[in-house]
């Protein structure tokens, strides 16, 4: 197999694991902080044997501060899209958080020095325009509090990207110690609700390992042989196939205007993308 072959596999294999979060958060019924709390702790714990070394042999951030600040933006992150899932569609809240990269695009000027260019502010006007299709239509008190926190998530999901673009080597260790973060923070608020069903049991393992751990560690590997344009194109496929898998396996159905909204994001994104100088890898994070 080709190098650049191998890469798009494995880049694209990590995508269809990633989308696989929508399924799994909806078709359990514990609560969002249970879930939460297992899905970072097998994450975590995973990420520690796939990477190995690379995140606890040494350190490998320059500042403190901003390694600290990534992840705790990890952390919220995380979280937050949990709510976001459990309160929403699951098409509004990956489509919602995925915007997070026009956050980037709009603050890179003031955190990383990084020039506006004119397709950087058309692609942020555009997505700007997808994402308020998103709370067009009928009101919802519980949907429309799922949307937020899918923007809350997105937010913080660009904090992270920021944050990793200041310390470039760092991604890996922020990934594996913001779910170990989450699980510490979690605990106390779910101590006294350990208790899991089998099928509880065997979602939250397959999320924290596979849908999180061994998506990342195959992502890490295919950025070895795909630019980093490839990379992120191939990982769009994670928030078209996440509400993909819930309408196949459980019959949930987005609003014509949230569909029209995410197609209209991804839209920017992808054409943003392609006519980028350079791009840095996304990490993708939930």
């Amino acid at each position: 197999m080709a190098p650049r072959t191998k890469g798009i596999a494995l880049v694209a294999a990590a995508a269809l694991f990633w989308s696989t979060g929508g399924i799994g958060i909806k078709a359990l019924s514990d609560s969002a902080l249970t879930v939460t709390f297992y899905r970072s702790f097998f994450a975590g714990i995973a990420l520690l044997v796939f990477l190995g070394r690379d995140v606890w042999g040494r350190r490998r951030w320059k500042s403190g501060r901003v390694f600290g600040l990534a992840i705790v933006s990890y952390a919220i992150c995380l979280s937050s899209f949990v709510v976001a899932t459990k309160l929403t569609t699951a098409a509004n809240a990956i489509f919602l958080q995925y915007a997070g990269v026009v956050w980037v695009l709009l603050f890179s000027p003031l955190v990383v020095h990084e020039p506006m260019r004119p397709r950087d502010a058309t692609a942020v006007a555009l997505a700007f325009g997808g994402m308020a299709l998103f709370f067009v239509g009928k009101f919802e008190p519980r949907g429309m509090s799922g949307n937020l926190m899918a923007l809350l998530s997105s937010v913080f999901f660009a904090t992270l990207i920021l944050c990793l673009r200041r310390e470039r080597d760092a991604a890996e260790s922020a990934v594996t110690w913001g779910n170990l973060f989450v699980a510490a923070v979690f605990l106390p608020f779910v101590r006294h609700d350990l208790a899991l069903t089998p099928k509880s049991f065997a979602v939250l393992l397959f999320l924290g390992v596979v849908q999180i751990a061994l998506a990342y560690t195959l992502f890490v590997r295919g950025l070895k042989y795909v630019t980093a344009t490839q990379a992120s194109l191939t990982g769009m496929l994670e928030p078209v196939m996440n509400p993909v898998w819930v309408i196949l396996f459980l019959g949930e159905r987005p609003s014509p205007f949230a569909i029209a909204g995410g197609l209209v994001v991804l839209a920017a994104i992808g054409w943003h993308t392609m006519g980028a100088a350079s791009v840095s890898e996304i990490p993708i994070v939930d």
